[in-house]
C-alpha cells in the first residue's frame, strides 16, 4: 500500500523537471501520472480475480516483480515514450499492490481485529501519499528525477522480500482455464474504464473524440459488460455481489466518498491561491495537513471500528463528514486559512473512519475465494470515484464561478463558488448517510458486529 500510493504522489513533483529533460509540453508529461492511474484503474478488478484463482501470495509476488522491473525501466528511460510505457506497466503491478493487501489481510487477520488492520492499511496509504512529494523534492535537490524510480524499485524489492518471508503458501497453486479467467469480461471492462478515464480526465486528443462521445462509449461498454457477466458461469464481477445490498451499497458508498475526497484536493488549491492569495509554499503547507492527519487517524479509526462495530462507525463517520464539509464550505469565508485548516482537521478523520468501517463491512463476510474480487471492486470504486470527483467538482466550481477563466473572477465570486461546491459535497455525504442507513437496516450489518 505504501509503495503503490507513493508511486502516484512522488511523480507529481517531477513533472516540471521532466518537461525540461525531454523538452516536452506540460500536457505531454502529464501522461506520466495519468497513465499510471489509468492502468491501476483498469487492472485492479482483474488483479483481485487473479489472486482468487492462483493464490494471493503468488500473484502478489508477480505484481511486486512487475512493479520493480517497470520502475527500473522508468529509471533508465531514454525518452518520454519509454517512460510512459514503463508507467503503464508499473500501474498494472500497482493494481495488484492496491487490490491484494485487503484480501490477504481478510484471510490472515481474525474478524475481531479486521477493522484495526484496515486502519493500518489506511494509515500506510495516507503516509505514502504524504511522503511522496517530500521525498521527490529531496531527490530533485540532491540528484535527478531518475533516482525517484530507483527508489520505488528498492521499495518494491524490499516489499518482495518481506512478502516471501511473511506470507506462506496456503495451498498448491493450480492452472485456471480461459473460461475461469473471463477474458471477454476483462477486455470489455478495460475498454469501458479506459474510455471513462479519458472522458473524466480530459486527456483526449483533438481527433473528434470529445468527452461526451467517450462517456457514451464507456456507458455502452459497461452495459455490455453487465449483460455478459450475468450470463457467464465464471464472471469477473459476479452480479450477485452487486445485487447483495451489503456489498452493492458498500461499493456505491465507496464511490461517492472517494469523489468527495478528490474534490478537496482539486478545488482547495484554487481557493487558497486566488481567494486567500497564499503563496505556493504556504499552499503546500496547508494541503499537507490533510495527509498528515490521515496518517495519524488511520489506526485509531480501525480500532474504533472494532470496538463499536462497522455499521455504527460508518454512520458516525458520515455524520461527522456532513458537518465537516459544511465547516469547509463556510469557515474559510469567516476565518480564512485558519478556518480551512480547522475544517480539514475535522474532515480527514471522518474519511479514514469511513474507509476502515466500509472495507471491514464489505470484506467481513467474504469467503477466501471471494475476497480478492471484493477487494478489487473496492479499489475500482475508489479510483472511479476519484476520477469522477476530479471532473465533476471542477465543472461544478466553474459553473458556480460563472467564468471559465478564474483569473477574471473577483475574490468574492471565487469564495462563493468554493462554498457552494462543498455545500453540494455535504449534500452528497448526506445522501451517502441515507444509503448507510438502508444498508444497515434489516440486520444487514450483523456479520460485521459479531465474528463468524
Amino acid at each position: 500500500m505504501l509503495t503503490a500510493s507513493m508511486s502516484i504522489s512522488i511523480t507529481s513533483v517531477l513533472l516540471p523537471t521532466l518537461t525540461q529533460s525531454f523538452s516536452a509540453t506540460v500536457p505531454e508529461v502529464q501522461w506520466v501520472v495519468f497513465t499510471y492511474l489509468m492502468a491501476v484503474t483498469i487492472a485492479v478488478v482483474s488483479a483481485g480475480r487473479l489472486g482468487d484463482l492462483f493464490g494471493h501470495r503468488y500473484v502478489m509476488i508477480s505484481g511486486l516483480t512487475l512493479f520493480a522491473s517497470a520502475s527500473i525501466l522508468c529509471a533508465c528511460a531514454p525518452n518520454l515514450t519509454v517512460l510512459i510505457v514503463g508507467r503503464g506497466l508499473q500501474g498494472i503491478g500497482g493494481a495488484i499492490l492496491v487490490a491484494l493487501p485487503m484480501s490477504i489481510t481478510r484471510n490472515l487477520v481474525p474478524a475481531e481485529r479486521l477493522g484495526a488492520a484496515m486502519g493500518v492499511l489506511g494509515t500506510t496509504s495516507a503516509a505514502g501519499t504524504a511522503l511522496g512529494p517530500s521525498i521527490g523534492g529531496l531527490i530533485l535537490t540532491f540528484g535527478d528525477w531518475r533516482m525517484a524510480f530507483w527508489l520505488l524499485a528498492i521499495f518494491a524489492c524490499v516489499t518482495l522480500l518481506l512478502t516471501l518471508a511473511a506470507i506462506t503458501p496456503t495451498s498448491v497453486q493450480r492452472k485456471a482455464t480461459l473460461q475461469e479467467l473471463d477474458l471477454p469480461g476483462s477486455v470489455t471492462l478495460i475498454i469501458a474504464l479506459a474510455a471513462y478515464a479519458f472522458a473524466t480526465n480530459g486527456q483526449h486528443t483533438d481527433n473528434g473524440l470529445s468527452p461526451y462521445i467517450l462517456l457514451a462509449g464507456s456507458l455502452f461498454a459497461f452495459s455490455i459488460f453487465f449483460i455478459a457477466e450475468s450470463r457467464t458461469s465464471h464472471p469477473l464481477v459476479p452480479i450477485t455481489f452487486l445485487r447483495d445490498k451489503s456489498v452493492g451499497l458498500g461499493v456505491a458508498m465507496n464511490f461517492s466518498i472517494s469523489a468527495i475526497m478528490m474534490s478537496t484536493l482539486v478545488i482547495g488549491p484554487f481557493f487558497l491561491a486566488f481567494s486567500l492569495e497564499l503563496s505556493e509554499t504556504h499552499i503546500g503547507l496547508v494541503l499537507a495537513v490533510g495527509p498528515a492527519i490521515a496518517a495519524l487517524s488511520g489506526i485509531p479509526a480501525g480500532r474504533i471500528t472494532d470496538r463499536i462495530g462497522a455499521s455504527h462507525a460508518m454512520m458516525f463517520s458520515l455524520v461527522q463528514m456532513v458537518l465537516a464539509l459544511l465547516c469547509l464550505a463556510f469557515l474559510p469565508l469567516w476565518l480564512g486559512v485558519v478556518g480551512y485548516i480547522i475544517a480539514l482537521i475535522v474532515l480527514t478523520p471522518s474519511f479514514q473512519l469511513f474507509l476502515a468501517a466500509n472495507n471491514t463491512a464489505v470484506l467481513a463476510g467474504a469467503t477466501k475465494d471471494q475476497s480478492g474480487r471484493l477487494s478489487g471492486l473496492l479499489g475500482l470504486s475508489r479510483n472511479v470515484g476519484l476520477m469522477t470527483g476530479s471532473s465533476v467538482a471542477s465543472s461544478l466550481f466553474v459553473t458556480m464561478l460563472g467564468s471559465k477563466n478564474i483569473l477574471d473572477a473577483v475574490d468574492k465570486d471565487i469564495a462563493h463558488a468554493f462554498s457552494m461546491t462543498f455545500a453540494v459535497a455535504a449534500g452528497l455525504a448526506l445522501l451517502t448517510l441515507g444509503l448507510s442507513l438502508i444498508k444497515c437496516s434489516s440486520r444487514l450489518c450483523v456479520s460485521t458486529e459479531t465474528p463468524t
